[in-house]
Order: structure tokens, then sequence, then C-alpha cells
């Protein structure tokens, strides 16, 4: 059973009373990680195959492991050129205020993917996360406007079904993500094995064979009430969205997101009557042309 228990931490200018306490995963009591037995950091240069080597290591390893734990050694094991996909959803906001009350906020880059047509709350949430936590995340965008975009394709390409739509996502979303990792080490995703089937067997710590750098998911194997208990606790900004039947946020268009009603799938608000549950930058672009920005 997955629950939370509470470690002292140092105080941590970022947070407030209820911060000063970390709170750290545990299952039938706190996983306990054998130094031992994971990868060391190395300041040398490393192949391609001893990083996948060290992953898949670090992967099993920390597999129930606090998500802190996760976070930390991805830093030390990269210590320059990581960063944070971040959404502004449940899981990122959650995930720098880990960083933060370890004081390793400022070791990364966070990002964001902004579509041009994100929701005003999104945005609202950014700038007081921004605020909060004292850092500026970098704009990631598709070189054409949504106005450019639109009059190029003559219209509006989530009207034109999935094709349409997957082709919008992999405009805005698949290819501006791509660039941005070149030349990258690594990369940290909110993502969970509990969203999809797709990711029911999601490492912790993985290889990119598409952008050819390292992924971390350090909430793989948490749940809602896990996270939302972490947020509530810590005083965490959260988008007010999640208040208003939106399980999960992505763009604001009629066919990419909608209120979610009781009792529903709390997936079935994003891209409603389409057979799309992603929007590709966790998949290989052979497979489907679209990153499902409320999952990051």
């Amino acid at each position: 059973m997955v629950g939370f228990m509470k470690t002292e931490t140092p105080p941590n200018p970022a947070r407030n009373a209820v911060g000063d306490v970390s709170w750290r995963v545990s299952i039938e009591g706190e996983h306990q990680v054998d130094e031992e037995q994971v990868p060391k950091t190395e300041q040398t240069s490393r192949s391609i195959e001893s990083q996948k080597a060290d992953l898949s290591a670090a992967a099993e390893q920390f597999d129930l492991a606090a998500p802190q734990d996760i976070l930390r050694w991805a830093v030390e094991y990269y210590p320059t050129n990581l960063s944070l996909a971040c959404s502004f959803g449940m899981q990122s906001v959650a995930i720098i205020d880990m960083l933060a009350s370890m004081d390793i906020l400022k070791s990364l880059e966070v990002y964001y993917l902004d579509t041009g047509v994100l929701f005003a709350e999104t945005h609202q949430t950014r700038l007081r996360i921004q605020e909060r936590y004292g850092f500026r995340a970098k704009r990631v965008a598709a070189d054409l406007s949504w106005d450019e975009q639109k009059h190029k394709y003559g219209g509006l390409l989530y009207e034109r079904g999935i094709e349409g739509v997957n082709e919008c996502c992999h405009i805005r979303k698949v290819e501006p993500q791509r660039r941005y990792l070149v030349g990258k080490s690594g990369w940290i995703t909110g993502m969970r094995r509990r969203q999809s089937a797709n990711r029911a067997n999601l490492p912790v710590a993985q290889w990119d064979e598409v952008n050819s750098l390292a992924k971390f998911n350090p909430f793989a194997t948490l749940d809602d009430a896990t996270i939302w208990g972490y947020i509530k606790a810590n005083n965490v900004p959260f988008n007010p969205l999640y208040d208003q039947g939106y399980p999960s946020v992505g763009c604001n268009t009629p066919v990419c997101t909608r209120p979610v009603a009781d009792g529903e799938d709390p997936r079935s608000g994003r891209w409603a009557g389409l057979s799309k549950t992603e929007c590709g930058i966790h998949l290989d672009g052979n497979t489907i042309r679209s990153l499902d920005s409320s999952q990051l």
C-alpha cells in the first residue's frame, strides 16, 4: 500500500512551515535503498552503453524508493544538461517542490511546451510556481504561431479528426520537444504507470531511445491520492482547473480538453470521441505523430 511518512529535513527558505517536513513515499514502510548496489556518479564522460547499464541498475534498485531519492540520484549522475519537462500539472508542481526542498532545483532547467492554446489558468499557475520557487521556466514552442499554422493549413487541424489532431500535436509539441532535447543529458517527467495501459511497466529510470538521452520517471509508482496528499500537506500551488472538473489538463480547444463528469474515466476529457490516448513525446514518432502535457 502506498502512503506517506515524515522525515525531518533541514529548513529551506522556499518552503513554508508545513513544507519544512519532507514527505516520503513508502510501501509497507519506507523502502531502503542499498547504496552499495546503486551506480555511483562519475564525473568523466560515459558511453551510451555504460549509461544504459547504470540506468537499468538504478531502475531496479529505486523501483520502490521515494521519488526524492530518484531525483537526487538523477541530479548527481547528470550534474549538467538535465531538464524537467513541466506542464504545471499536479505531477510537475510536486516534483518542483521536492527539488526545491532538497535545494537541487537550480541544478537543472525547467521547461514547458507552449502550444499557443494553453489555458489561462495554466499560465497563471506557471507564474505562481515561478514566484514561489524563484526560477523562470524556459518556453519551448513551435516555429509557427497558432495563427500562422491556421493560415498555412487552411483552418484548425483539430477539427479534422484523429489525423488532424495528431498532426497538430506533432507540430506544436513533438517537434519542439525533440529540438529542445538535442544536447541534453537527460530529462525528468511526471509519467505514471496508472495513467494508461501503455505505461503499466514504466521504469523509474530508462534510456530514451528516440531522443538518445536518459529519462527519469520518479512518480512512476504513485497514485493520485499520494500526489494530492503531498501537494496539500506542503501547500504547493496547483492549477485551479483541477477543482473545476478537469482531472487532465492539456490544450484549450473543444477537442483536446473538456471537464469530466462524476463517474467518467478521468482520461475521457482528453480528445473525446477519438481513439487517442497519447500526444507523442513519450512514443516513437513513427508509431504516432502526436505529448500529453497533463501527464508530464
